[in-house]
């Protein structure tokens, strides 16, 4: 859930298709934690400094970071917005094989476009219903 102009927007769980190719889903959330504790590392943040600015227990953090679990496309933009990067510079990674840059090309444009849709879905809600 986060919040756009005063509405609540509340996301769906993305889901991975089923077909991979070049990654599983344990690669991509090892990807994304490695990226998320560069990023902190570079901005001298330590865990508890990221945890709070995005709003996260510390241990939720450490998870994430050692690719145990896959943060909600909420906390993704959290995370994103306290690291000052947009959601997929979270994604982007000298890491990832060069065999799945397609696949992780696709699933950062299918998570943009997610995240839009909903995004633009709950803004006309909230027009229809508060700005008539």
């Amino acid at each position: 859930m986060i919040f756009v102009n005063g509405l609540i927007v509340v996301f769906n769980m993305i889901t991975l298709p089923k077909r991979h190719i070049g990654m599983d889903g344990q690669e991509i959330k090892a990807a994304l934690g490695q990226n998320i504790k560069n990023l902190r590392s570079h901005r001298q943040y330590s865990q508890a400094e990221l945890a709070e600015k995005a709003d996260i227990s510390i241990i939720y953090l450490s998870t994430i970071e050692r690719g145990k679990k896959f943060p909600k496309p909420a906390v993704l933009s959290q995370i994103a917005e306290s690291l000052d990067v947009e959601v997929y510079e979270l994604f982007k990674s000298n890491h990832i094989p060069k065999t799945a840059a397609n696949y992780n090309n696709r699933f950062i444009n299918r998570i943009s476009k997610d995240i839009t849709l909903k995004v633009n879905q709950a803004m006309e809600t909230g027009f229809k219903k508060y700005i008539k």
